[in-house]
């Protein structure tokens, strides 16, 4: 069994902690440049707000409802991103940073998932007061999903657990397929043509099917959605180098999506380097395009910088990573992958 611990409206929910009074309130957090909302809680939500919305189009609301606007701490994001980790790896030997917000953790050889998860949830919340949903199944794609039902439906108490063939069979049917982890544009578009219009239908059918129609990514979510583990999300570590760097399931194109992707490598880069006792002088960010994909604009590139002093600070290290971002960034490319290398 797989857990997805996944942190509620995680920018803002930070920005609640470091400024009391906040609670009940709309809250929204913007790009770098100010420009763009790219977080928001559920109260901003119900007042008509949403993520990406310009603010200037939106300043009526946000002036009329009394809305808290913050702008990007992508730093202070990456130590708190750091302390709910480091509450996880307490209580659970493998975790996993996915994103800079959610943690895979692999719960075989653990008894008791639920109760131990509702735990977990419980210490994160009492520690740093960020709320979180958590999703636990067979698969990280239905661990992804059962932690959608967690934050969407209050009667979960935070925790959604897919144990069971009826209950898996149940989450697919009520599942939206655009959010299925995995399934990106032009996957959606193929099931549509096919006439599957739930992640249940595409489930039920047959394996030889599924290797007709799809590559790789396509076939191990169809083995995912049918409880069958087979998604890699670990860190790769190579000899001097710690490496971690993942393909995006879809497409981004703006600035603070990649901000957020590589200060989460670099956060978990640095929780590498003081597990095994070891510091880095240097920092390498990298991002690309899909290369797959000959319709779009082609891009890769990469920066480095080096410390004075070597170290394993989160902050440092985070800083120096989108210090790097920012110097290779090209607008309007759609990107794929991103990663975050130390050495030396």
């Amino acid at each position: 069994m797989f857990a997805l611990v996944d942190c509620n409206s995680f920018f803002c929910s930070v920005e609640k902690v470091f400024h009391p009074g906040l609670e009940g309130k709309p809250v929204v957090v913007l790009s770098s440049n100010d420009g763009c909302i790219i977080a928001l809680t559920q109260e901003a939500k119900a007042v008509g707000l949403h993520r990406g919305d310009p603010l200037f189009k939106v300043e009526g609301i946000v002036n009329h409802y009394g809305v808290k606007v913050f702008s990007t701490n992508m730093v202070l994001y990456a130590a708190m991103s750091k302390r709910v980790t480091n509450i996880l790896r307490k209580t659970i030997h493998h975790v996993e940073n996915y994103s800079i917000d959610e943690s895979f953790c692999d719960l075989r050889g653990y008894d008791t998932h639920f109760d131990l998860m509702r735990g977990v949830k419980d210490r994160i919340k009492l520690w740093t007061d960020i709320p979180v949903s958590i999703g636990i199944a067979p698969s990280k794609t239905l661990a992804k999903m059962g932690s959608k039902f967690a934050k969407k439906y209050s009667g979960y108490n935070g925790v959604c657990m897919i144990d069971t063939d009826e209950k898996r069979r149940k989450a697919l049917e009520l599942f939206d397929l655009a959010d299925v982890w995995g399934i990106g544009r032009r996957t959606l578009e193929t099931l549509n043509y096919y006439g599957i219009s739930t992640p249940l239908e595409f489930a039920e059918k047959s394996e030889t099917w599924v290797k007709s129609h799809f590559h790789k990514p396509g076939q191990q979510t169809w083995l995912e959605l049918n409880g069958i583990p087979c998604v890699d999300t670990t860190e790769v570590k190579r000899n001097q180098n710690i490496c971690t760097s993942r393909s995006f399931g879809e497409m981004v194109s703006d600035l603070p999506s990649l901000k957020a992707s590589v200060a989460t490598f670099a956060s978990s880069c640095a929780n590498k380097l003081r597990g095994q006792g070891s510091v880095c002088k240097s920092v390498t960010v990298f991002i690309g395009s899909n290369r797959f994909r000959e319709d779009l604009q082609q891009y890769g590139n990469a920066a480095s910088t080096s410390f004075v002093t070597a170290t394993s600070d989160t902050m440092e290290i985070v800083s120096a990573a989108l210090r790097c971002l920012e110097s290779i960034y090209y607008p309007g490319i759609m990107y794929k992958r991103s990663g975050v290398m130390v050495g030396d």
